[in-house]
């Protein structure tokens, strides 16, 4: 039988086809009766952003050689990419799951393995960050101001170095800001199908980097309970399906790795009981929060100046956080209020003050853990706040420009831009030797804005006059942050954006100056903790505290002759020589070598591609591989080498297992010590001599 269509009657494919094109045009111009200029301003912020973040990129190498090499095992080995190994045999996962690692992983089974495979995923993810904050703004604001909100996000010093590293923090916000664009959707809409998503966007985070992806939790509950146009008890319904769809999308990977029986698995680094519950919960979990971190390099402190700085309001405001992402900070902190007033709190389902409120909530709640948390705290975990802070800048500038024929809101307009001003000033005036022209650019053009903006009467070339040098005072400091940013090498664990910066600030940074350092991790080369290869630029941030600058390997739980790296950095480069005794009979074993530490493993297994046992994981400090089950493996022909580290692994600055520590010194008491090209070996596979 054949089907007929009426002349002149529409098919519902190409009525399908028309809502797609439609959808994609809303996206593209935030509307569709958007201003011509939108869409090719928007289309521009991109290009600009996806330049900012990938030019220049394969200076930073490797960027985190412990997920680099963790990326190369997952590239050798499927079951080493499920569990997030690592090596390629499977010895123990990194202290993560391993969600972000399967985005990269398949740019790398696609593209091969090197510097570009693994980072172009972490810029596009920037990109996209942008993208759909810029979607959020204007769904209920202007273009100007979702402009300025994604500009102020790409910008900030914090997320461009961010969207060029392997760590798992620009795909965790990514999926926050997404889940808040969803929960968005579905207060307008009232349909559950969006908070549903917004739930598994939140899951996902979990997979990336656990408990810190439910921090944005509580202002998306809070927001879609008071403002989605639903009956309450429909608003509890939806919530409840969005909290399964959250515990299915986080929990199938952790029912598989529990259920699976341990010797069938890798160990699961981070924790001290091969579980990944306790790693959820305790190191990367509430230790985070309270500072009790069993396996910690060095344990934190929950209150006072502890051993990641100083806790208390002004945490985020000294020398290691402040021009990472605070350039904007204490004006959003003001325009929060500014933007919630002239929105107003008359209709509960206003999406527009929905918008302003989740924002502001989610800055609040995770900037207040962050100030207060007492355990390991990085100055790059800050860029979760940089999107919330750009958000309701761009909200809150924009509200003041609407309503900039009243005298009152140009008044707050004209601090708003001094406070930004003064603030830029002062971050930029702790790198005073770095261009130091900036900071005056920027001054100059605060004031001359400041004026312009009490100005009552204004022509379009007024107003255009205003608006650039608004811009000038406001993005000038973290654009030339990050531009320092992408000029120089970044590797480690440990990078941070921007120049060096004085130990000024509000707050206070990590004390002294210095921070973990020392101890295991058998770090190639024993160079520069944190620097690329090639790198050590002045006014390179990327270094981490506490590592020394050469030395050769000392023994295994013994001094290593003046240096050597640090467990949380060092550099990659492994000599031709090294490299060549460890690639020696390869097929034979199962790991070319074993060493303290996963970044000293991680430099090794990626200069030969073949697995490199991280013995005690991350921090040198897990009871994976424990010494009986080591010396079975050594009795089994499985480990060639046994690799000296710089130093100790612990028990005197961690807590946490000694098992490393042990077979460290079973290995000294009973192989013999040879140095190749200044790197102390143990060659397993030849007898012992005790």
């Amino acid at each position: 039988m054949t089907a007929t269509t009426t002349p002149g009657a529409v098919r519902p494919g190409s009525t399908r086809r028309g809502a797609a094109r439609a959808r994609l045009r809303s996206l593209l111009r935030g509307d569709t009766t958007a201003a011509r200029w939108e869409r090719p301003a928007f289309l521009g912020l991109l290009l600009a952003t996806g330049l900012l973040y990938v030019v220049n990129l394969s200076v930073n190498g490797w960027a985190n050689a412990f997920y680099s090499a963790a990326v190369q095992a997952g590239s050798q080995s499927w079951e080493a990419f499920f569990y997030g190994s690592s090596d390629a045999a499977n010895a123990i996962t990194v202290d993560k799951p391993p969600a972000f690692l399967w985005v990269i992983g398949i740019s790398v089974r696609l593209f091969g393995l090197n510097s570009w495979a693994i980072l172009v995923p972490e810029a596009l993810m920037g990109v996209a960050t942008v993208a759909i904050l810029y979607r959020i703004v204007r769904r209920r604001f202007s273009a100007g101001a979702a402009l300025l909100a994604g500009a102020a996000l790409a910008t900030t010093p914090v997320a461009t170095l961010m969207s060029r590293y392997d760590n798992p923090d620009a795909l965790l916000t990514l999926l926050t800001v997404g889940a808040i664009a969803l929960t968005l959707r579905g207060v307008e809409s009232g349909r559950m199908r969006w908070v549903v998503w917004a739930g598994v966007l939140v899951g996902l985070g979990f997979l990336t980097k656990q408990l810190q992806a439910f921090l944005v939790l509580p202002p998306l509950v809070g927001v879609y309970l008071w403002a989605s146009p639903r009956p309450v008890l429909r608003r509890v319904g939806h919530l409840l399906a969005a909290a399964v769809a959250l515990v299915v999308s986080a929990g199938w990977w952790v029912a598989i790795v529990e259920l699976v029986p341990e010797s069938s698995r890798p160990y699961i680094g981070g924790s001290q009981t091969n579980s990944f519950l306790e790693l959820t919960f305790g190191y990367n979990g509430l230790g985070r929060v309270t500072g009790d971190e069993t396996g910690s390099v060095v344990p934190g402190g929950a209150t006072g100046a502890g051993s990641w700085g100083s806790t208390g309001l002004t945490r985020l405001f000294g020398s290691d956080f402040a021009t990472q992402v605070t350039w904007l900070l204490p004006t959003a902190l003001v325009l929060s209020i500014v933007a919630i007033v002239a929105v107003g709190v008359r209709k509960r389902t206003d999406g527009r003050l929905a918008t302003v409120l989740v924002l502001v909530a989610s800055l609040l709640v995770t900037g207040l853990v962050f100030s207060f948390m007492g355990g390991i705290f990085h100055p790059y975990y800050t860029v979760a706040l940089a999107p919330y802070i750009a958000g309701v800048v761009g909200i809150g500038a924009g509200l003041l420009w609407e309503r900039r024929a009243s005298v009152w809101w140009r008044v707050i307009a004209a601090v708003m831009v001094a406070l930004t001003t003064a603030w830029s000033f002062r971050l930029l005036s702790e790198a005073s030797s770095w261009q130091p022209w900036t900071r005056w650019v920027v001054l100059a053009a605060g004031v001359a804005a400041t004026v312009l903006v009490l100005l009552p009467r204004r022509g379009r070339g007024v107003e255009v006059a205003t608006v650039a040098t608004v811009l000038v005072a406001a993005l000038l400091g973290p654009t030339a942050f990050s531009v320092q940013t992408v000029t120089v090498g970044h590797t480690g664990a440990l990078p941070s954006a921007g120049p060096s910066v004085s130990s000024g600030g509000l707050g206070g940074g990590r004390p002294g100056g210095g921070g973990p350092g020392g101890g295991a991790g058998g770090a190639p080369g024993g160079g520069q903790g944190g620097s690329a290869p090639g790198g050590g630029a002045a006014g390179q941030r990327g270094t981490a505290p506490g590592a020394g600058t050469g030395g050769g390997q000392g023994g295994p739980g013994g001094g290593g002759g003046g240096g050597g790296a640090s467990v949380i950095g060092g550099s990659t480069e492994v000599s031709s020589e090294v490299v060549a005794a460890l690639t020696k009979d390869t097929d034979d074993f199962t790991w070319v070598a074993a060493t303290v530490g996963s970044n000293g493993a991680a430099g090794y297994q990626l200069a030969t591609g073949d697995p490199v046992m991280a013995v005690g994981g991350y921090n040198g400090t897990d009871p994976a591989p424990t010494l009986a089950q080591f010396r079975d493996l050594v009795a089994d022909g499985e480990v060639h080498w046994f690799i000296g580290s710089s130093g100790s692994s612990g028990s005197s600055n961690t807590s946490g297992s000694d098992a490393a520590e042990r077979i460290a010194a079973w290995v000294a008491a009973h192989y013999e010590a040879q140095t190749v090209d200044g790197v102390t070996m143990y060659d397993l596979s030849a007898a012992p001599t005790t």
